[in-house]
């Protein structure tokens, strides 16, 4: 079983790496608190396992066929990327907001769902699964060995980025502290949650 690691690695470090609405919604929530920012990881890589789990079952395979479902599913995921960064510019510019400019998320498990349903609804990420993991399989192998062990691969690069990611965000809250540093990263925030539902509404 010849699998094309050097391409595939290459191409999901880049994917890894350039920021997306998973990296918005963790270091917005690794910003205001540590535990925060670790069940956002949390939720974003459940998502990613379902995902992985989906493609390597064909039933992505499946969605993809069908362009009616596929379209449902960028529509679903383009509206709720609008409806988060909605609410964070309006609770960056309530004047009764917390001094923080956060507002306290209610449960851990909302915060834990905000980053799964992220991930889940995010069409770009089906697309990762179904376009890269297909060119990195050696045809003569096991298909479902292969998609099993590039999907952990996937899922650990992007768990491994994480454990990267949150600590350093939380190494910037005092600079975040003063309430109009932490109004601008806010809406810069939910500026780029409403620049990436664009971008993947006109993709």
């Amino acid at each position: 079983m010849h699998i094309a690691w050097g391409p595939f690695l290459l191409a999901l470090a880049v994917i890894v790496l350039v920021p997306g609405p998973d990296f918005v919604v963790v270091t917005r929530n690794a910003a205001s608190s540590t535990r925060w920012g670790w069940l956002a990881a949390a939720g974003v890589t459940c998502g990613l396992l379902l995902h992985a789990t989906a493609a390597t079952l064909g039933l992505s395979a499946l969605v993809m066929a069908a362009p009616t479902a596929l379209i449902a599913a960028k529509v679903v995921g383009v509206g709720y990327l609008v409806f988060l960064g909605l609410q964070i510019l309006r609770r960056a510019g309530s004047a009764g907001g917390a001094p923080t400019g956060i507002e306290t998320p209610q449960s851990a498990g909302s915060v834990f769902l905000r980053g799964l349903l992220t991930d889940v609804l995010n069409p770009k990420v089906l697309l990762m699964f179904l376009t890269l993991l297909p060119q990195a399989m050696d045809p003569s192998g096991n298909p479902m060995m292969q998609a099993l062990l590039l999907s952990a691969v996937a899922v650990g690069s992007f768990g491994a980025w994480w454990l990267c990611v949150v600590p350093s965000v939380r190494r910037l809250s005092a600079f975040l502290a003063a309430p109009k540093r932490r109004r601008v990263f806010e809406r810069c925030c939910g500026g780029a949650l409403l620049a990436m539902a664009s971008s993947i509404a006109f993709a």
